[in-house]
């Protein structure tokens, strides 16, 4: 088996029977060591004493009482927000649990960062044995920002951050950035579009996640997104589905539908409304699909035998963000499933 995104964190976990992630000493250690709270030389003695306490046991329990002497008000407030998100995950044992518990909870108080580390790790158990660069090039959707390039008919998705990191530096890294500030003109940098003819170069690069993805209909982007929902909710649901990607709706008794992100989520529901789109609108729906339920049963009975149509689509500002929880919070189980 090909090893692949090593800063998941999967190493620092342990596999219950259902298949679920149990929280561990060592991951609550991984979040411990961030650096909003990580001691510097220069930190207080009260910063370097708790730090110690923590990396002897992540599970010790601090009040105000012991945080307050801490000389920096900012870390305070970091310790906060990092123990209360170790508390979160301790709480509900497992990593999906904690995850899936965000979002009964109607607020949500945990930084996205957080979120987006837990869906990696998530899809890290998912897929631990999928040896298919191109399914593991879509997951990253589910966790990192994309960036859509339209162009002559080709739609590439590229990762965001790595996208404007390279803009700022033409990919010469710390070279780059005094070239640019001394006004020097820089290459345009183009990255690898990952395809069937050199996948193999995902595998040394997974957790550089700077490579491209041809996104178009007609090419293997969509149909491995695809792989990678059905993956996702039986995962979570425990149920079998089938997703497949569709160029148009063609639904008369549409019933169900499930934005993937906030656009497609606002786009659907204006198509079901039968509200008018602006050709603008049209063109931000990056892909279409259908899942349908293997076993009827496991479907809510009123919906039974019905499509559920699924779209993804990119902002005003060309990115996709995606929502993978808007598949767990919207799909139409059975009572009991």
């Amino acid at each position: 088996m090909r090893p692949f995104w090593k800063s998941a964190g999967y190493h620092l976990v342990e596999r219950e029977a259902n298949g679920w992630l149990r929280v561990t000493p060592d991951l609550i250690r991984a979040y411990l060591t961030r650096p909003e709270i990580h001691p510097v030389e220069e930190s207080c003695e009260v910063e370097h004493r708790l730090f110690e306490r923590l990396m002897t046991d992540p599970l010790t329990q601090l009040t105000d009482d012991d945080l307050a002497p801490m000389a920096d008000q900012d870390t305070v407030d970091n310790y906060r927000v990092v123990l209360g998100f170790r508390d979160h995950l301790v709480r509900h044992k497992t990593v999906e649990g904690a995850y899936a518990a965000l979002f009964r909870a109607g607020s949500i108080s945990i930084p996205p960062v957080f979120i987006d580390q837990m869906v990696h790790l998530i899809l890290r158990n998912i897929l631990r044995n999928c040896q298919d660069p191109l399914r593991l090039r879509a997951a990253e959707l589910f966790f990192r920002e994309q960036v859509v390039t339209l162009s002559e008919g080709v739609v590439t998705i590229a990762d965001a951050e790595i996208v404007e990191m390279m803009s700022e530096t033409g990919g010469l890294g710390g070279l780059g950035a005094l070239l640019m500030e001394s006004g020097t003109p820089m290459r345009e940098v183009a990255l690898d579009v990952l395809g069937e003819e050199n996948a193999e170069i995902y595998w040394d690069r997974s957790d550089r996640f700077d490579t491209a993805l041809d996104f178009r209909f007609t090419q293997p982007g969509p149909d491995a997104f695809a792989r990678v929902l059905e993956d996702w909710v039986r995962h979570f649901a425990k149920v079998d589905v089938r997703v497949q990607p569709v160029q148009k709706i063609r639904d008369e008794h549409w019933s169900w539908h499930i934005g993937l992100d906030a656009d497609a989520t606002a786009i659907l529901n204006a198509l079901y409304n039968e509200e008018g789109l602006s050709e603008a609108d049209n063109l931000r729906i990056l892909c279409l699909f259908r899942m349908d339920f293997e076993h009827r049963t496991d479907m809510r009975s009123d919906l039974r035998g019905k499509p559920v149509w699924l779209g993804l689509a990119m902002s005003k500002d060309n990115k996709i963000r995606m929502k993978p929880q808007n598949l767990l919070v919207n799909l139409p189980l059975a009572s009991g499933s």
